[in-house]
């Protein structure tokens, strides 16, 4: 996975203030602010891309799963996507882009597996009886699983976090608890909050293992052994037995190609770039744009239903993950400016 860069936004002391000392006696002069550095109209397009694209891959899923078996489809898409970027990487910088170590393949097929198969393949096997805005609102959850994991590690995040933590764990209550979210079944709810622990397990585990430093190879190689990993489930689930391609509509190819194209290599080199020339503060808000904008398409296209348990317990999950988002940018604001 990518590593966040530098808040290019945070306002730094000029040369000038730097140099000017008190008057004896007087009062400290007052700093000379620096400019806030604009956010240009490429960062603001790349940020629609991925609340929109991400937000909206959600319905896509629950469109692929209405005709096609919920492990193959998924495992196709990342093959597929994971094939493309790296036929893209070594087009673009040769083919010694792709080249790493056996720790760093090892590492890469770990964090896959737990993001891809673990994650992102059991959200396409909830998704068979979850409603796609349900699913995005249960999701959102994530980051309050990765406080958890930091704690569990030793470390510390803070009141803010742990608060947001406890929105979020409260949001999910009321979002999980039979018959409150309608017509659902339970054991996809639980499905769906199986795989955040999984994606959680597999965002934090990212950082504290020697992934490839290509952000990008990195990706290409997770797609493919998270892929790979979907398709053999898929297998051992009997998947295969039946299956006439024949029978997949129109509407599920279309919406596989979306998935392929616009959810795992637009939005992804659009994230990826943005964590390279945006505020990460900034970048970090599609944790709570992209569930808003998944209930809103869910809605508006697949008539799902938006009941007050899931409108209230949906916003506070949305404001707990806000709070942690919110909470976790400060002390880097604030080591940054001492």
């Amino acid at each position: 996975m990518t590593t966040p860069a530098a808040d290019p936004a945070l306002p730094t002391p000029s040369p000038a203030s730097l140099s000017k000392e008190p008057l004896p006696g007087g009062p400290l002069p007052a700093p000379v602010p620096a400019p806030r550095r604009r956010i240009s109209g490429a960062v603001w397009l790349a940020l629609v891309i991925v609340y929109v694209v991400w937000g909206s891959t959600y319905l896509g899923i629950r469109v692929v799963v209405e005709t096609m078996p919920p492990f193959l489809s998924a495992g196709a898409r990342f093959v597929v996507a994971g094939a493309v970027l790296a036929g893209l990487l070594a087009w673009r910088h040769g083919p010694a882009v792709l080249k790493v170590t056996r720790p760093q393949l090892a590492s890469a097929a770990v964090v896959g597996l737990l993001l891809l198969l673990g994650g992102n393949g059991l959200v396409v096997l909830a998704e068979t009886s979850v409603p796609s805005g349900l699913t995005a609102l249960l999701i959102a959850v994530v980051p309050a699983w990765v406080v958890l994991l930091r704690t569990a590690f030793g470390e510390r995040p803070g009141l803010g976090a742990y608060t947001g933590v406890l929105l979020g764990l409260a949001g999910l209550a009321v979002l999980t608890l039979p018959g409150l979210s309608g017509d659902v079944r339970i054991g996809g709810v639980l499905t769906v909050i199986a795989a955040t622990v999984m994606w959680s397990a597999g965002s934090f585990s990212s950082s504290r293992i020697p992934l490839p430093k290509n952000p990008f190879t990195a990706s290409a190689y997770e797609m493919i052994a998270g892929g790979l990993g979907c398709l053999a489930l898929g297998l051992v689930r009997g998947e295969h037995r039946g299956l006439d391609l024949g029978a997949f509509s129109a509407r599920s190819w279309t919406a596989l190609a979306y998935l392929v194209l616009f959810g795992s290599l637009i939005a992804f080199t659009a994230y990826a770039w943005l964590l390279q020339s945006a505020p990460l503060s900034l970048v970090a808000t599609y944790a709570y744009v992209n569930p808003v904008v998944a209930v809103a398409l869910g809605a508006l296209l697949l008539d799902e239903a938006v009941t007050w348990p899931i409108a209230l317990g949906g916003a506070v999950v949305v404001a707990g993950v806000c709070l942690i988002v919110s909470t976790e940018r400060r002390p880097e604001r604030t080591e940054r400016r001492n």
